[in-house]
């Protein structure tokens, strides 16, 4: 049986494929991962901790003379999120009030499009990228949290999260890239990584999805997913010819992280007169989690073979 093959026919399958089979299970079958001992500790718990062992195996392939392009490109990524997430909140709430339009509210569209999936972003930047684009989640983990959201409604109060965040994410991220550039060894050591350790996040991720959630959300929460992925992936897709080259791994900011799923009720603890919206910015914000989980790395994906059919075309030119 050819099932590594098969896996990596499909767009983005590595990271798609195990997420859609978590989200499977834990959608018809949710005690059957919480039986304690490995299996639970492997397959429903682990995703925090093996992409944090992801990142620092990236961490450890980017070389000392490389350091300044992560940085670079994590603040052109992070900008492009904030932005383009604060114009569409500030438009539909200057325009259609607080309820919004189709159903969306500003709070809705503002957490969903300024937040992005982490880990996510690392596994797809890892196969379509190089070192230095995986590096760029020390500054896009900023985005974790109910920080920019609360920028984009001029609420503050939170700075500390992002700050955290920052930190927490990084380290991981110093610690390969030290051992990497003292020892080249261990930097081909650490490669091994990169990809081994992709579908073994993945799942996890995927075990914490209920594609129940969608249902719920109705119409609204699949076009906020769609806004996202289609919005920030493009943008993000285009912004990276500020890196010399636009390269496809640009719209994998395209995604919305689960924990934007909690930064409503967030945002109404700072300002209660945003609480009545709570209810449906959650559920539509997570149906927009499982959307883009499942929409970016297509997008991604197809953006890569395009521009490298582009390539080809070129050079045969």
């Amino acid at each position: 049986m050819k099932i590594l093959k098969s896996v990596q026919k499909v767009p983005g399958g590595l990271m798609v494929i195990p997420l859609l089979l978590g989200a499977t299970i834990n959608t018809f079958f949710p005690k059957a991962l919480e039986i304690g001992g490995f299996t639970t500790a492997l397959f429903k718990n682990s995703a925090t901790a093996l992409i944090a062992l992801f990142v620092l195996c990236n961490g450890a392939q980017i070389d000392v003379k490389q350091a300044g392009k992560p940085l670079y490109k994590g603040v052109v990524l992070t900008l492009v999120k904030f932005i383009l997430g604060a114009a569409i909140g500030w438009i539909v709430g200057k325009t259609c009030g607080m309820q919004g339009i189709l159903g969306l509210t500003p709070l809705a569209l503002v957490a969903a499009i300024t937040n992005s999936n982490g880990g996510l972003y690392a596994a797809l930047a890892g196969q379509y990228g190089d070192s230095t684009d995986v590096g760029a989640i020390s500054i896009l983990s900023l985005n974790d949290g109910p920080f920019f959201t609360m920028l984009a409604f001029g609420i503050s109060g939170l700075a500390n999260i992002p700050f955290i965040a920052f930190i927490a994410v990084l380290i991981p991220i110093l610690v390969g890239f030290i051992l990497g550039n003292l020892d080249e060894d261990m930097r081909k050591f650490l490669a091994n990584g990169q990809t081994l350790l992709i579908p073994f996040f993945a799942f996890p991720l995927g075990a914490a999805l209920d594609f129940r959630t969608i249902i719920k959300a109705g119409l609204p929460g699949l076009v906020l997913g769609v806004i996202v992925v289609v919005v920030t992936g493009f943008g993000g897709y285009l912004s990276t010819a500020l890196f010399g080259k636009k390269k496809a791994v640009g719209a994998a900011i395209g995604t919305t992280a689960g924990n934007a799923v909690g930064t409503p009720a967030a945002l109404a603890l700072a300002d209660p007169s945003l609480q009545p919206l709570v209810a449906s910015a959650t559920a539509q914000i997570a149906a927009a989690v499982i959307v883009t989980a499942i929409l970016c790395p297509l997008l991604v994906s197809y953006l890569d073979k395009k521009d490298k059919a582009k390539s080809t075309a070129g050079v045969g030119i």
